[in-house]
């Protein structure tokens, strides 16, 4: 199983580059099902694998002017303060087992994983029906609901060790208007400052196998080089739609192993 996880975490860079997002699709899922890494600890490491991978994909979107930054930072900093506080100390908090009865146990990983999984599908519809941008011409009004958006998706992500493209994208796309491909770009940028700030939240409360995080992340780094390079052949409609799907996918799989087949 392991090698198949390696093999695999070169898709979590592939996924990046082809999506914007959808790394932690793949790497929460590779972690706890192929390299058996508690949950917890595997939303830490996903935080550090899909952080680093996501800086070295935004680096060429930048270069070809893919990447909005005044809309990243807008996005960005509200969402860098959001998730670091989540990792640091409400992440912490929850208890091992939240409540229980004589037929059923609520464990913080059915919570997490629970959560992780209906944010996915929720996130799926958006890109799979191709909804119209919001329609206010209120540049303030719009630039409100990209801040109040960023610490919302701080926290949910915080607290599921996402890098938050899934979440990420179609605010952008639909609250700013933002071309899919630029939406990509600029999420890469977003999800690179948001996961490493919210993985260093994590250092200071887990000890971390550093050889293991270098190796997987060093294959989620050849992938996205690859997924960079193949986006440029592929249209963003299709793009857009492959995301959703596979967004709804994974996060119906989850939902069903963890929370309804417990």
């Amino acid at each position: 199983m392991e090698i198949l996880g390696y093999i695999a975490s070169v898709c979590i860079g592939l996924i990046l580059g082809l999506l914007g997002g959808g790394g932690s699709i793949l790497s929460i899922p590779i972690l706890v099902y192929l390299f058996h890494v508690d949950a917890i600890t595997a939303s830490a490491y996903s935080l550090f694998i899909v952080g680093i991978t996501s800086f070295v994909g935004a680096i060429p979107k930048y270069k070809e002017h893919l990447v909005n930054v005044r809309t990243g930072l807008a996005f960005g900093i509200p969402s860098i303060i959001s998730i670091f506080s989540t990792r640091r100390w409400i992440v912490p908090a929850i208890p091992d087992v939240i409540w229980q009865t004589e037929s059923f146990v609520f464990t913080k990983r059915i919570l997490v994983l629970g959560i992780f999984a209906l944010l996915m599908i929720l996130a799926s519809f958006s890109m799979i029906r191709g909804r119209k941008e919001l329609a206010s011409d209120d540049q303030g009004f719009r630039t409100f609901l990209v801040v109040v958006e960023g610490i919302v998706i701080g926290f949910l992500t915080g607290l599921v060790g996402a890098g938050g493209g899934f979440l990420i994208i179609p605010a952008l796309v639909f609250l700013t208007g933002l071309p899919f491909k630029t939406a990509v770009g600029t999420s890469l940028f977003i999800i690179a400052i948001n996961s490493l700030m919210g993985f260093l939240g994590d250092v200071l409360n887990y000890t971390m196998d550093w050889p293991f995080l270098f190796s997987i992340t060093l294959l989620a780094v050849t992938g996205i080089l690859v997924g960079n390079r193949l986006q440029k052949k592929i249209s963003s409609m299709k793009l857009r739609k492959a995301f959703g799907w596979l967004t709804l996918l994974m996060g119906s799989w989850i939902l069903l192993r963890e929370v309804i087949l417990i």
